[in-house]
């Protein structure tokens, strides 16, 4: 009798210890690290996105405005830096390689604005249809990426916190010691807003002076 109920309290134990671990949070740190690495994917994904819609947009402004070669070849030397910046599992731990991904999109942005902003000048490429499109396509797109970096910061730093809060940061220092913190992307004032241009015509100028009155 004694030894079936040794038997019955050595198998409600193997049966207690799963609930009792996950109760103190074992599986926290590797759910959180999955969230926070899917949205990651969800940021790259978007910013190839726009890197796609950049070459027919360059050709669209150059048909159009092909004097304005110096903003053009910027944006294909930015487009070329932020595609070219090697991106693995191992960027988003690693500060100097998360800083040179970040830069080159945000330089990016800033020469795309620059590129946008210049079809003020040419009326012609304003009215053509394939440039608005181009244009709504890649605002919608910015728009995207700035939620895909506000849900890759927030999924970041709740993965990290648990890295060092109890109770989850003993399973940090012991079964998850491989964890390491992941980088947050920092604002940048190019990295606020999407490039935008107003196709609106310009507003009166209420400043002028009257005409005088008939004699």
């Amino acid at each position: 009798m004694a030894s079936l109920i040794r038997r019955l309290a050595r198998l409600s134990a193997l049966f207690l210890i799963p609930i009792a671990l996950a109760g103190c949070g074992i599986n926290t740190i590797p759910t959180k690290q999955e969230k926070a690495r899917a949205s990651w994917a969800d940021v790259q994904s978007q910013y190839q996105r726009r890197a796609d819609l950049i070459p027919n947009l360059v050709e669209t402004v150059r048909g159009y405005a092909a004097q304005e070669r110096t903003v053009l070849r910027e944006v294909v030397q930015a487009r070329a830096s932020a595609t070219q910046v090697r991106v693995d599992a191992s960027t988003v731990t690693d500060p100097a390689a998360f800083q040179r991904y970040q830069a080159a999109q945000n330089q990016l942005t800033g020469v795309l604005g620059r590129l946008l902003a210049i079809s003020e000048n040419y009326p012609d490429l304003k009215s053509n249809q394939n440039f608005l499109a181009l244009q709504s396509q890649l605002e919608g797109t910015e728009n995207r990426i700035a939620v895909a970096r506000r849900d890759y910061n927030e999924a970041v730093r709740d993965y990290n916190t648990s890295l060092r809060t109890f109770p989850t940061i003993i399973w940090a220092k012991t079964a998850y010691a491989s964890a390491q913190p992941m980088q947050l992307f920092q604002a940048t004032p190019s990295s606020q807003a999407a490039p935008s241009v107003s196709f609106a015509p310009p507003a009166p100028n209420t400043d002028a002076a009257p005409a005088a009155p008939p004699q």
